[in-house]
């Protein structure tokens, strides 16, 4: 399995921004969902157990940084989905001046600005921690 990333990444290296979120996402989102609410994976351990939204946004995160993507342009955000009223967790990228939204549970990536129904309460890379007050 981690050999498959690997190659993945060696694939995708090089391509514009953009389309490497929406690659990114793509390849990662085909995981399968094991719910575990307690535990924060690593990129390795989601590779091989698959894992939850926060674990999602964890393998997001560090194959973007694999592809050449900074720190300062990506944050994991955990936040309340007040559709489905449950906290979840996504990578936001920033490319360009804009937000885009990479999501377990939306297959496109999209502009965070089209979404309203999330309220973040923080954010983090591996250089900082943001907390967002409503």
């Amino acid at each position: 399995m981690i050999a498959s990333r690997t190659s993945f990444i060696d694939r995708e290296r090089g391509h514009l921004p953009q389309a490497e979120l929406v690659e990114v996402n793509r390849e990662i989102n085909q995981h399968l969902y094991r719910l575990d609410p307690y535990y924060w994976e690593t990129p390795r351990e989601f590779v091989v157990q698959n894992g939850d939204c926060k674990d999602y946004a964890i393998a997001k995160y560090f194959t973007l940084r694999k592809l050449g993507w900074s720190a300062n342009d990506l944050r994991v955000v955990v936040l309340r989905d007040m559709d489905i009223r449950v906290d979840h967790a996504i990578l936001v990228a920033y490319l360009d001046g804009k937000t885009y939204s990479l999501d377990i549970l939306v297959p496109s990536v999209l502009p965070t600005t089209v979404i309203h129904h999330y309220r973040p309460y923080y954010a983090i890379n591996e250089n900082n921690w943001w907390m967002m007050i409503p």
